[in-house]
Parts: structure tokens; sequence; C-alpha cells
């Protein structure tokens, strides 16, 4: 019982810490803000995604499928870390956990099945859609 309500107090403890560092954050006014290096870093990113943005509509002849090559392109980069991320945690449910639970075991090699199947789609739609658009098209 002394373990729960300590476990307790450490964890109300700990979330009134992490809302308190949130708070002081948020006190910046806009005017701090607009003038920091931050925003100039903001706005630089800002005009290459619309610079690059405009080189797949430029190169696919029109504004749809511009912006579907563009997100195609976004979803081709992330997937690679988010579905290495979700291989580790499947080899760990499945190598380390599993070892002595096997639904833990099945659960972890279900997990590495999918992230690879997800991966193996996000790395080739991009190709699909470039042959469906540009051979088919003209």
């Amino acid at each position: 019982m002394i373990k729960k309500v300590s476990i307790m107090v450490i964890m109300i403890v700990t979330l009134v810490v992490i809302l308190g560092s949130f708070m002081s954050v948020m006190a910046v006014t806009g005017e701090e803000v607009l003038n920091s290096e931050q925003a100039t870093e903001l706005v630089k990113i800002k005009e290459s995604a619309k610079d690059k943005l405009a080189e797949y509509v430029e190169k696919y002849g029109s504004t749809p499928y511009g912006v579907a090559a563009y997100i195609l392109n976004i979803v081709r980069i992330y997937s690679i870390p988010f579905c290495f991320i979700g291989i580790a945690i499947g080899s760990i449910f499945q190598y380390v956990l599993g070892i002595r639970k096997l639904d833990v075991r099945d659960r972890g090699l279900v997990l590495i099945m999918t992230f690879v199947t997800i991966l193996l789609i996000c790395q080739v739609l991009p190709l699909i859609f470039a042959i469906v658009v540009n051979g088919w098209r003209g």
C-alpha cells in the first residue's frame, strides 16, 4: 500500500514539473517569436517546401499530380525511420520478451511483418505513381 502511494506521489510531482516547464515555454510573446532566429528558419523551410512543390507541379504538368508526387516523396522519406523503429520494437517483442511467452513472440512476428509490408509499400508506391503518370498519361 505504501509503495502504491509513493508511486502515485512521484507520478503527480513529475506531472506538475512537466506541466510547469510547458507553461514557461508558452509564456513567450508574439514579438519575441517574430524577432527570433527560429522564425526566419521556419520561413526558409516553408519557402523551400513551396519551391519543391512547384518543381513537382512543373514536372508532372498539373497541380493534383504534383501535389500527390510531393506527398508520396515525403511519405517515402519518413517511412524509413518509422518502419525501422517498428521493426526494432517487433524484434524486441519476438526475441527478448517472447522467449517465455508465445503470444508475445507471435505479436512480435506480426509487428515485424506489418512494418516490413508498410516499408515496401511506401518505397514502391512513388515509383508506381511515376510510371503510371508519366508512362500512360504521356
